[in-house]
């Protein structure tokens, strides 16, 4: 599992963490965090904990909502908060990797290949920490919410998720 901290795309949010001074995060898993429940039991955390780095399309300009893992992105209410007008529709994966740099499975909220409006849900406040894929399927890091709005620059906002 250590050769998958080498890979490049790794690599990038390791960079991205350092330059904002947190070090020593990023781990590698045994099992998949391709998907949020999946990287909650490879942790043994709560399904909440774990952030998902949604990448959507308002009109054409991409962008990223951070959302707890037990919740989903509220896309009617998304452009208003990143101060955007336009349909929000999920991107495709040409969309996701053009933008962030990441394949979906693996995107992280930092490190991307461009800048985008962040939006990040204020529900992830109820956990004192949480997890965030960083650029592989097998690796995450650990967090904060006042850290990841630090590091990212994103707006948290309640209105980012709804219960499912």
């Amino acid at each position: 599992m250590e050769g998958l901290l080498d890979k490049a795309s790794v690599r990038r949010v390791v960079a991205a963490l350092s330059s904002a001074g947190i070090e020593d995060r990023v781990v590698a898993l045994s099992d998949t965090a391709r998907s949020a429940q999946d990287a909650a039991t490879a942790l043994g955390c709560d399904l909440g904990a774990i952030a998902k780095s949604l990448v959507f399309q308002i009109g054409d300009q991409p962008v990223m909502a951070l959302v707890a893992g037990d919740r989903q992105c509220d896309t009617k209410a998304l452009p208003g908060i990143l101060g955007l007008e336009g349909k929000c529709k999920r991107a495709d994966a040409e969309v996701v990797r053009a933008a962030t740099g990441f394949a979906i499975g693996g995107v992280a909220p930092v490190g991307h290949a461009s800048t985008m409006p962040i939006a990040i849900d204020g529900s992830l406040g109820r956990f004192s920490r949480i997890f965030a894929a960083a650029g592989h399927p097998h690796c995450v890091f650990e967090t904060t919410l006042g850290e990841m709005a630090a590091v990212t620059g994103g707006v948290v906002d309640e209105g980012v998720s709804k219960n499912p």
